[in-house]
């Protein structure tokens, strides 16, 4: 008696997903010969064609139709099972905050992989601009939070270190006389004043044509050759340069990424959660 083989499905959703026997062959790790075979061998079981060959790929037969939701189904209450299963036993509730410059990237995929890791544990999360997150936390508003700061304090752990530099568009040339524009925070924070100080400092007449609560509004500002800003090296892109002591600039400071966390909050969940984003910003 044929029986539908759980492989099997997952094979078929990679495919249906992509729409092509090579891409869901590399969702999955396989080979496209052994995805092909897979695919084959699910046709036979079902006794009916699942895709109907295309010049661009593949699509749903009617047969892959019906069995599409039941592909998901299957497949996911394996997966929860499986979770549930093999869960440590860590519950509770841990309210994070992240930074909105950094929530829709690495840390967005440490949070998956920590409700994948850990079921039981319900997360409480803020994105937004980081600068409150001290204040929060002594409040006893948040048990842990990730944000920048430039000296970091004795509860704060440094993970990242990110050094500064001023930017502008890559084809953009500046006068040596002329007044500055320039493109900063408009909340008070370390990079706004880090930012003012550098620029009182090396002497240039400047002026602030541009705010932004965020590191991507200050960086299109730079982009579009309006203003220069002060930004970390791991966000300069390729349409942007750097202005260094030939340019009439000078030094100006690192910026660390720390996490912060509350005395007050459980210090299992709290270990956990910081193992977790020390080990991928290590990596």
């Amino acid at each position: 008696m044929n029986n539908l083989d759980s492989e099997l499905l997952r094979t078929f959703l990679a495919v249906a997903g992509t729409g092509s026997i090579t891409e869901g062959a590399r969702v999955i790790g396989r080979s496209q010969s052994a995805t092909s075979l897979q695919i084959m061998r699910l046709e036979e079981v079902v006794g009916r064609t699942v895709f109907d060959r295309t010049g661009r790929g593949v699509s749903l037969s009617q047969t892959g139709e019906q069995l599409l939701p039941v592909a998901r189904e299957v497949t996911g209450r394996l997966d929860v099972a499986l979770r549930e299963i093999t869960a440590d036993g860590l519950r509770g509730r841990l309210r994070l905050a992240i930074p909105d410059d950094h929530g829709q990237t690495r840390l967005a995929a440490i949070l998956g992989a920590f409700v994948q890791s850990h079921p039981q544990v319900e997360l409480d999360v803020t994105c937004s601009i980081s600068t409150e997150f001290p204040e929060m936390i002594a409040r006893g508003q948040l048990d842990l939070a990730v944000y920048e700061v430039e000296t970091p304090q004795a509860f704060e752990e440094v993970i990242y270190v990110d050094p500064t530099c001023w930017v502008c568009a890559k084809h953009l040339s500046l006068p040596d006389q002329a007044v500055v524009p320039i493109a900063l925070f408009d909340r008070a924070c370390w990079w706004r004043d880090a930012a003012i100080a550098a620029l009182e400092k090396s002497g240039r007449p400047y002026r602030i044509v541009f705010s932004s609560q965020s590191v991507a509004g200050v960086t299109a500002a730079v982009e579009a050759g309006i203003a220069i800003g002060l930004l970390g090296k791991s966000s300069i892109g390729p349409q942007l340069r750097t202005l260094g002591t030939q340019d009439g600039f000078g030094e100006t400071p690192a910026s660390q990424l720390v996490i912060g966390t509350s005395a007050e909050a459980d210090r299992d969940l709290v270990v956990t959660m910081s193992s977790a984003i020390r080990t991928a910003f290590q990596n």
